[in-house]
């Protein structure tokens, strides 16, 4: 990052921190938040830049700085990012290699492939529900109405398999009666999307119960892991805040529901100087979601560019699917689950 885009972030840091009120966000030296195209024209780009980067021609997503494996959840992100700009060739191609070789006879996607076959076919559900996610964009996208029954069969499987008395679990080995729970995994907009296309309220009840556990334990920020045990909910890994967690914020800014939105918005206080977790694209990534939730568009405009300049310094896997979903999430309405 150049002298002068460090100057503008510190610029910006300041003018945009609570109780400087709306006429910060026109600080004369305050980059302004883009124009709706011009976001759009930014996310499109992110996006074609993961796709280009990360799969492979077959379809597989490969993690080419972890050793070249793949994992359901890169799945996912793959379905999503071609379902969001419409790119169906590559959309087939992503999840034809998702159904070959990780789908399982439940529906659920085992998480890890490597050297040429799964090497745990434990799920997870973050991944399940970005997949049934993706299938519902695509329906929309593609005009292809008969994703939605997919999307409907990888849905009730989440609901069997991974939520215990109405606690979206880490997977289905996460079931225990100490629930493993990650705060990141819970999605609101696709839960609610799959209540919609299926007429089933208990989806609505998992984001809502998800959505207090996440209050319960953010101080203000979410962690990465925690555990349930009946209607308590305690931290693990001593609360930590780093990989994992930064995208909580992403998926609750990006919520129908305010009181998701409140959530992530709490946490722009603590973010605003830079200072929680490590210094990635994904943390830059939910901090513009905090900022973003609390109404402060410049700051999380700024917020997505550095992520972005962040992932073209050091490219990672990860760095490029969130520069990407992030900018989707926050920024357009390209993966909006709404019926078409």
């Amino acid at each position: 990052m150049s002298r002068i885009h460090r100057t503008l972030l510190a610029v910006a840091t300041v003018a945009l921190s609570p109780g400087c009120g709306q006429a910060a966000q026109h600080h004369r030296r305050v980059p302004p938040a883009p124009s709706p195209a011009e976001a759009d024209r930014l996310a499109v780009d992110s996006t074609k830049a993961f796709l280009d980067g990360y799969v492979g021609p077959d379809g597989r997503v490969v993690r080419h700085d972890q050793g070249g494996d793949t994992v359901s959840e890169g799945q996912a992100y793959g379905m999503l990012a071609a379902a969001a700009i419409g790119d169906g060739a590559r959309f087939d191609l992503i999840w034809g290699w998702t159904k070959r070789h990780l789908q399982r006879p439940d529906a659920l996607l085992a998480w890890h492939w490597s050297g040429g076959r799964v090497v745990d076919y434990q799920a997870a559900s973050d991944a399940d529900l970005d997949a049934a996610r993706a299938l519902l964009v695509a329906s929309c996208s593609l005009q292809r109405p008969d994703l939605r029954g997919e999307a409907g069969r990888l849905g009730r499987a989440v609901l069997a398999h991974e939520t215990r008395g109405g606690v979206l679990t880490a997977g289905p080995w996460a079931t225990s009666a100490r629930t493993v729970f990650n705060p990141s995994y819970l999605d609101p907009s696709t839960l609610l999307g799959l209540g919609h296309l299926t007429g089933d309220h208990r989806y609505s009840a998992v984001a809502r119960r998800g959505r207090l556990l996440i209050g319960s334990l953010a101080r203000p920020l979410p962690p990465d892991w925690a555990t349930v045990t009946g209607r308590v909910a305690r931290p693990a890994l001593q609360g930590r805040f780093s990989w994992d967690a930064p995208r909580a914020l992403v998926r609750l800014a990006a919520d129908p529901n305010s009181a998701g939105r409140m959530i992530a918005a709490r946490a722009w206080p603590r973010l605003r100087g830079g200072g929680a977790g490590p210094r990635s694209p994904v943390t830059r990534v939910g901090a513009a979601a905090a900022a973003q939730a609390g109404g402060y568009h410049a700051g999380a405009a700024w917020l997505l560019h550095e992520a972005a300049a962040l992932q073209n310094a050091h490219p990672t896997y990860f760095g490029a699917a969130w520069t990407a979903l992030g900018r989707l999430m926050l920024t357009t309405r390209r993966l909006d689950v709404t019926p078409c």
